[in-house]
């Protein structure tokens, strides 16, 4: 009997540390998002919010969690863009990073998750910290297929 006990101890010890390589509740909730996004037709990626320079907001916040990038890839247009464009949603909605800049429409139409959103030449989309699960990437879907339909034509 105590040679059981010491065995199921033994494989107990080796074991343990493997528990560490399995992907926690948060990760396979942002693997999931993210691999919808990608069926889907959008990209994301590591990228700064528009302003932070000016210390308006940070890459991380105080849970750790990272600024993400969910873009849909736009055609280059015939009508070059003069520079990038970006909105922030603050406490009164959302303001443009320039504050003469109008508000795209269909930004209402956000999640409240979402910090911020901008356009360039090769894209449009939204930055946030991934909150909200597939139903928040699905809307977030849905409005920047029509923003990236609008910016077409």
């Amino acid at each position: 009997m105590l040679t059981y006990l010491l065995i199921i101890f033994v494989i107990a010890i080796a074991l343990a540390p493997l528990t560490n390589l399995m992907p926690s509740k948060r990760q396979r909730e942002i693997a999931r998002m993210r691999e919808y996004a990608a069926v889907h037709g959008m990209f994301v990626e590591f990228r700064s919010i528009p302003g932070r320079d000016s210390g308006r907001m940070k890459t991380r916040d105080h849970a750790g969690h990272d600024t993400i990038y969910y873009g849909k890839r736009i055609p280059p247009s015939k009508h070059k863009l003069e520079q990038n464009r970006a909105w922030l949603y603050e406490a009164e909605g959302w303001v443009g990073l320039q504050r003469r800049l109008a508000v795209p429409g269909s930004l209402a139409q956000l999640p409240t998750q979402v910090l911020a959103a901008s356009v360039d030449e090769g894209s449009c989309g939204i930055y946030w910290r991934e909150s909200g699960g597939v139903e928040a990437v699905e809307q977030i879907r849905l409005v920047l297929e029509a923003w990236a339909e609008q910016l077409r034509t």
